[in-house]
């Protein structure tokens, strides 16, 4: 089983603290943090599990997507050491025309 690091580029870590906030604003604090650690637990399941989700080449080359908990599509890349997690989509946002 082939190992990789993973790793989220600054719009990422962006969008997980704007989700964060957005969450915490409408259901209070502690939800907000436990759904962060899931979506983080789950990105970080992508060690040995990379190249899971749907290739989307027709957007960017190397470009996968996969859901989480139908409200979040995450964007990532994968090389032979590396996941790297580009942004992520809350409920509903156009990810096909991908900011970034």
């Amino acid at each position: 089983m082939r190992r990789r690091t993973v790793a989220f580029a600054p719009e990422a870590r962006s969008d997980l603290i704007r989700l964060g906030d957005w969450i915490a604003e409408r259901a209070g604090v502690a939800v907000a943090l436990n759904y962060i650690e899931r979506l983080e637990d789950y990105c970080a399941g992508f060690e040995t599990s990379g190249e899971r989700g749907q290739r989307r080449d027709d957007i960017r080359a190397g470009l996968r997507v996969v859901g989480f908990e139908r409200r979040v599509t995450i964007a990532f890349t994968v090389s032979t050491t590396e996941v790297t997690v580009l942004l992520l989509y809350y409920g509903g946002q156009n990810w096909t025309g991908m900011r970034g």
